[in-house]
């Protein structure tokens, strides 16, 4: 019977694994409650090689942010480049986001991160994603700041709705508030 041949990563496919695992974990239950273990033993990591990568639990969450808001430009970057137009680069970056925000690891660390601005630290990051996200919405619609305020508001509305679990609602309030938010894109 042979033995299981362990498969060696390098420290980058481990910082990888180890956010992906901290923005669920974080997401979840936020800076100050989350253990480092927890997230050490999901990616089965030791804690103190967690350390060695990101230095302390503070700055693991700062890259969780930072990885989550990434990931949001990198979303909004493809939505819009592939439109024809303004108008239509606002409505695929709305679907795009619709879309994201239903994998919960997206909303949630995105509410946790505003949640904890009043961290000097984390506030410049979160500010620093946030204000990505918004260069590249203007990039792709050249938006008015009305335009880029409606738009934003309308994300915003998305996240509460998606976080009462009311995004996909076909009847009723939850379903006229999506169809302002995503349907209003469209006109």
């Amino acid at each position: 019977m042979n033995a299981p041949v362990a498969v060696r990563h390098t420290a980058e496919e481990r910082r990888e694994e180890i956010l992906h695992a901290a923005v669920a974990r974080f997401g979840k239950t936020g800076l100050h409650g989350t253990p480092t273990d927890v997230i050490a033993q999901d990616v089965g990591v030791s804690q103190p090689y967690l350390f060695r990568l990101f230095g302390t639990k503070k700055e693991l969450y700062m890259a969780a942010v930072r990885w989550a808001f990434e990931h949001t430009v990198t979303v909004f970057r493809e939505a819009g480049e592939s439109a024809s137009d303004d108008h239509d680069a606002f409505r695929r970056m709305g679907s795009a986001y619709e879309q994201l925000i239903r994998d919960r690891r997206y909303l949630d660390i995105q509410l946790q991160a505003y949640a904890s601005t009043d961290d000097e630290e984390i506030r410049r990051v979160v500010e620093d994603g946030f204000g990505q996200l918004v260069t590249e919405i203007v990039r792709h619609t050249h938006a008015t700041p009305e335009q880029l305020a409606a738009f934003l508001g309308r994300g915003m509305i998305m996240n509460v709705a998606s976080a009462m679990g009311v995004l996909g609602a076909e009847t009723g309030w939850a379903a006229m508030v999506r169809e302002g938010c995503v349907g209003g894109l469209q006109k």
